[in-house]
């Protein structure tokens, strides 16, 4: 899935003198209560961590407030969605005007009606609400689906996001999965009959060659 990335960063965190005692307890809060929020900083949602403290002698800063600062060398994994990337989201709601998704846990997703390609067909089955392609019947979404969308807009306020059926490439996971296994098969079957092909052409050329060679021995004793 696209809109991951990992980052490593330098970081200086700053922390009160009562948790100078315990400075590594607090800097794995203060990097927690960072989890699952947008960061301009970072241009991403912080997912995990791994820091290393670098500066253990960290000295109270002057001023106002006496924080003392530690530096950190840290690998973030970022949550990063652009326009026109590929992202993967299980669908927890689906309504003829709207598909309702989760990506990762805890980002939401909402493809339109307007934004759903004109292959699927909504129906209601068994008092369960779907969409069905019209080109392949097993081709279905409903709610637990685990859909691959194209992302039109991300607002990093609030995580959401706004996303898009219409592509070809889009749609169920395991029907786009299934397709790709199915191409890669037939593939290697068209390749292989062209090899096939190829042999029996080089066979009839050589068995050609053989007879013309035979035919002219013949040609030269008789004369």
């Amino acid at each position: 899935m696209e809109g991951l990335k990992v980052s490593d960063a330098d970081l200086v965190i700053y922390l009160h003198p009562a948790k100078s005692n315990k400075v590594s307890q607090a800097i794995l809060h203060e990097l927690g209560a960072m989890l699952l929020k947008f960061d301009e900083k970072f241009e991403g949602v912080l997912l995990a961590y791994e820091a290393k403290i670098i500066d253990k002698s960290a000295k109270i800063l002057s001023g106002v407030h006496p924080y003392f600062a530690v530096t950190i060398k840290a690998k973030l994994l970022l949550f990063s969605p652009k326009p026109n990337m590929l992202l993967e989201g299980k669908v927890v709601k689906l309504k003829q005007e709207s598909i309702h998704v989760i990506v990762l846990g805890f980002a939401s997703a909402v493809i339109t009606d307007e934004d759903i390609s004109s292959e699927f067909k909504h129906i209601t089955r068994h008092g369960e609400e779907m969409l069905v392609s019209r080109a392949n019947k097993h081709h279905v979404i409903k709610v637990g689906t685990i859909i691959r969308f194209l992302v039109k807009s991300f607002d990093e306020g609030i995580l959401h996001i706004s996303g898009s059926l219409v592509p070809s490439h889009t749609g169920s996971i395991h029907r786009l999965e299934k397709n790709s296994v199915e191409g890669l098969a037939t593939n290697k079957s068209k390749r292989k009959m062209r090899e096939d092909e190829a042999t029996d052409i080089n066979a009839l050329i050589l068995n050609d060659d053989h007879q013309s060679k035979t035919k002219k021995q013949k040609i030269t004793r008789l004369s």
